[in-house]
C-alpha cells in the first residue's frame, strides 16, 4: 500500500496533470482505490496542491527572482518555528527552507524589480525581532527547476569540417 502512494506521488510530481485513469493503469491499481488514497493523502496535507511549472523566460513577464539567506535567533520552546511561520504570512515569499550551514532559512521570492525585493528585506524582513542578518542573492538564469531542464540543448553536429 505504501509503494503505491509512493507511486502515486512520484507520479504527480512528475506530470500533475495525469489522469487517475492513466495512473491506475501504471500501476494496476483500480481507479477507486487511486481515488481514494490521493483523497486521504489531500486530508493528511501530503499533496499541498497542483503546479505547472513555467518557463517565464519565455514571456514578457519581468521580474526578479531573490534568494535570501537569514540568519536568525531561535526563540525558546520553538526554535526556528515561530519566525518561519512569520515570514512565510509575507505574500511576496514563495519558499522558506529551514537550512544547514552559515545560514538559517533560505527565502525564495519574486519581485518587480531589484527594488521591491530589497524594500521587502530592509522594511519588512530585517526588522523583525528575531533577524540578526540576511544575505540577498539574484537569480540570473534558471537551467533547470522543480527537475525540469528549461532550455533544450540544440544539438550540434560535433563532426569535423573537411574541405577539399
Amino acid at each position: 500500500m505504501e509503494n503505491i502512494k509512493t507511486s502515486i506521488l512520484e507520479l504527480l510530481e512528475k506530470n500533475s496533470r495525469i489522469s487517475i485513469e492513466d495512473m491506475s493503469k501504471m500501476l494496476s491499481v483500480p481507479t477507486c482505490e487511486i481515488a481514494e488514497m490521493m483523497d486521504k493523502m489531500i486530508q493528511e496535507n501530503i499533496i499541498c496542491g497542483y503546479t505547472t511549472l513555467v518557463n517565464w523566460d519565455k514571456t514578457d513577464k519581468q521580474f526578479v527572482t531573490a534568494m535570501i539567506e537569514v540568519k536568525v535567533t531561535p526563540q525558546r520552546d520553538r526554535g526556528f518555528e515561530k519566525i518561519a511561520e512569520r515570514i512565510s504570512r509575507f505574500d511576496e515569499v514563495k519558499a522558506v527552507y529551514l537550512m544547514a550551514g552559515t545560514y538559517d532559512l533560505l527565502i525564495m521570492m519574486d519581485g518587480k524589480n531589484i527594488r521591491d525585493i530589497s524594500y521587502f528585506v530592509s522594511n519588512k524582513l530585517s526588522p523583525l525581532d528575531s533577524i540578526l542578518s540576511t544575505a540577498t542573492h539574484f537569480v540570473l538564469k534558471k537551467y533547470k527547476d522543480h527537475g525540469i531542464v528549461l532550455e533544450k540543448e540544440k544539438e550540434q553536429d560535433e563532426r569535423m569540417i573537411v574541405t577539399p
